[in-house]
């Protein structure tokens, strides 16, 4: 579990480094990031969504390392669904066309780094101990 643990939060890390930083090239390009009410969504708010998301996912990759008796399989089902449903608000908002593209973008690239660091992770890491079986 502890591999997963720290493979997880490193994995985090990465992926808000690397949305930070196309959040920033994307600004330097001419993405304004504003939404409905017409406030700029900052670079630090692109950070801490990714982040607290990213922790989400090495909770849920611990829990099914866990619980489950595929964990990795489990794993990647439920993130890569979870990343399509995260791909609705940003088409959905009150934003300009570059705006909710790069939105998009940063979610999918957020979910490259995490998914498959998680689900190597899981993969490998030795599972819970089954109970015997009692004899009937």
């Amino acid at each position: 579990m502890k591999r997963v643990l720290v493979r997880g939060v490193l994995a985090a890390l990465l992926a808000v480094v690397v949305t930070t930083l196309v959040g920033a090239l994307a600004r330097a390009l001419g993405v304004d990031f504003e939404v409905a009410d017409g406030e700029p969504i900052p670079l630090g708010g692109i950070s801490v969504v990714t982040g607290y998301f990213s922790c989400v996912g090495v909770v849920l990759a611990t829990a099914l390392h866990r619980w489950s008796a595929r964990p990795a399989r489990r794993f990647v089902q439920t993130t890569v669904t979870l990343t399509a449903v995260s791909l609705v608000p940003p088409l959905l908002a009150s934003a300009d066309l570059a705006t909710a593209v790069t939105l998009v973008v940063l979610h999918l690239v957020a979910a490259a780094v995490v998914i498959p660091v998680l689900a190597r992770s899981l993969d490998r890491a030795p599972g819970p101990v089954p109970e015997p079986v009692s004899p009937r």
